[in-house]
């Protein structure tokens, strides 16, 4: 627990970091978009006072209309040639910042950003190269029909498999394996998993020493529910066969907006055990909610995969570690439900 506590604390240290040491291209290229603006700003507000202090002169009759008309085109004319050679500047800038994103030395953006800038009648303009990021996040929402398998059968007779369910959460994040390929991606992350079990027949669990019994219950129940809390980290290969988007001629890689698969599996720790059973006791309604290990394993592993279109996808996992520790025969939880990435 101590170890995976630790771990647990470095991956999220490690995605902090990955997160917040990267400068982006749209980043730098604002910085340079803002020394434009600031540019043209500061040169027209000088501009502004110029032209005030020609009409001051005009309105006190020290120079004629054509000579102030005269006098105000020259210093338009010349705040334009300063405005020209400060941008210049920072589009040479901005030249090297396209060669170096080129050469693959700046992180690529996802969005398409376009900055324009007017003086006068004059444009400058740029437009950023428009790109999915190469790892993006999902929040992950499941949920379907749980149950349980002993030497690859199906325990239906021993629970409900329509009233049993399973639901997990998490957060995911995507990376594309290779630079000019969107096929391949490696999704990794956190989630929490609420795996349930209702016992047929009037039935619940009973600790018996190291094992656990599933046994009739001596009240008439109308309910009786076991369900397990984990915590784990679930890592997929997952192909991807999203189209490639096209901003003009540039090329651009899409996730989550096609046919998709995933294989994988997942590994974590057992943070809770409880049983649910209602009954009536006396035309009383009762609920009675038990906590506790249930010698149920502390760990779990497992396979899982999953199959879709866009954010949904048909979802199987099954542990490959047994339900509880010591009991004689070996149940492994089995899932089948819908998965929904969203981005």
């Amino acid at each position: 627990m101590k170890n995976f506590t630790v771990y647990l604390i470095l991956f999220f240290f490690l995605l902090v970091s990955k997160v917040l040491g990267q400068e982006t291209f749209e980043s730098k290229a604002r910085e340079i978009a803002n020394k434009i603006e600031r540019v043209t700003k500061e040169e027209k507000e000088a501009l502004k006072q110029e032209v005030e202090a020609v009409n001051v002169q005009l309105s006190e009759g020290k120079i004629t209309k054509e000579q102030a008309d005269k006098r105000k085109n020259e210093l338009a004319e010349a705040r334009a040639v300063i405005i020209e050679e400060k941008v210049t500047l920072a589009q040479n800038e901005l030249n090297d910042l396209v060669q170096q994103k080129v050469d693959g030395k700046i992180k690529e953006e996802d969005k398409e950003h376009t900055y324009t800038f007017r003086w006068n009648s004059k444009e400058w303009r740029n437009d950023t190269i428009h790109r999915e990021k190469r790892t993006t996040s999902q929040f992950v929402f499941a949920a379907g029909l749980n149950s349980t398998m002993v030497d690859g059968k199906l325990q239906d007779s021993e629970y409900g498999f329509i009233g049993s369910h399973f639901y997990e959460w998490g957060l995911t994040y995507n990376s594309r394996l290779m630079k000019n390929d969107n096929i391949l991606h490696a999704k990794y992350g956190l989630s929490l998993m609420y795996n349930n079990i209702r016992p047929t027949d009037n039935r619940s669990f009973v600790v018996n020493g190291d094992q656990t019994d599933l046994v009739t219950n001596p009240i008439h129940l109308k309910e009786s529910r076991f369900r397990n809390v984990y915590l784990v980290a679930p890592v997929h290969l997952e192909f991807d066969f999203s189209k490639d988007g096209h901003n003009g001629e540039e090329r651009y890689f899409r996730t989550h907006k096609g046919f998709r698969m995933g294989f994988g599996g997942y590994a974590g720790i057992n943070v809770k055990s409880k049983q649910i059973l209602k009954y009536e006791d006396n035309d009383l309604k009762a609920t009675e909610k038990t906590k506790g290990d249930f010698n149920v394993n502390n760990f779990i592993y497992g396979l899982s995969s999953y199959i879709g279109y866009g954010e949904t996808s048909l979802y199987i996992k099954y542990d490959l570690n047994p339900l509880f520790k010591d009991n004689p025969v070996e149940e492994n939880n089995i899932s089948l439900g819908v998965r929904f990435d969203f981005n």
